[in-house]
C-alpha cells in the first residue's frame, strides 16, 4: 500500500468544530485560562511585596499603578480568576467523589461555578471597598 493510500484511510482527530458546545467544555477552557492568569497575577503580587520591602518611594509608585483605573481592573480580574479557579477545583473535587456526573448535574455545577465566581468576586470587592 502506498503512503498516500495510508493517509486517506486514517481517522481525523476530533476538534472543536465537531463537538457541540457544552457548559462543561467552556468551564474547562476558562479554568485553564484562569490558571494562566493566576501565574501572571501572582507575579504582580510578588512585585507589590518586593515594592513594600524596597522602600516607600517604590511602594508608592507600585500602589499608584495598581490603584489606577487600569490597575483596579487587573486586580478585579485577578480576584475573579482566583475565585473561579477555586470553584473549578471544588467542581472537580465533587466529581472525584462520583457525585454530579449526570448531564443535568454537570451543567448545573458548571453554571454555578460561573455565577458563583462572579457573585463572590463582586461581593469581595464591595466589602473591600466598603472597608476602605
Amino acid at each position: 500500500m502506498s503512503t498516500a493510500g495510508m493517509k486517506a484511510n486514517r481517522p481525523l482527530s476530533p476538534h472543536l468544530q465537531i463537538y457541540r458546545f457544552a457548559m462543561t467544555m467552556a468551564m474547562s477552557i476558562v479554568h485553564r485560562i484562569t490558571g494562566i492568569g493566576l501565574y501572571f497575577g501572582t507575579l504582580l503580587l510578588t512585585g507589590w511585596l518586593v515594592a513594600a520591602a524596597s522602600g516607600l518611594a517604590y511602594f508608592d509608585f507600585v500602589n499608584g499603578v495598581l490603584g489606577s483605573w487600569f490597575g483596579l481592573i487587573v486586580l478585579f480580574g485577578y480576584t475573579w480568576a482566583i475565585i473561579h479557579h477555586m470553584f473549578g477545583g471544588v467542581r472537580h473535587l465533587i466529581w472525584d467523589t462520583g457525585t454530579g456526573l449526570g448531564k443535568p448535574a454537570r451543567d448545573i455545577i458548571a453554571t454555578a461555578t460561573l455565577v458563583g465566581s462572579i457573585a463572590l468576586t463582586i461581593l469581595v470587592w464591595v466589602v473591600g471597598l466598603a472597608v476602605l
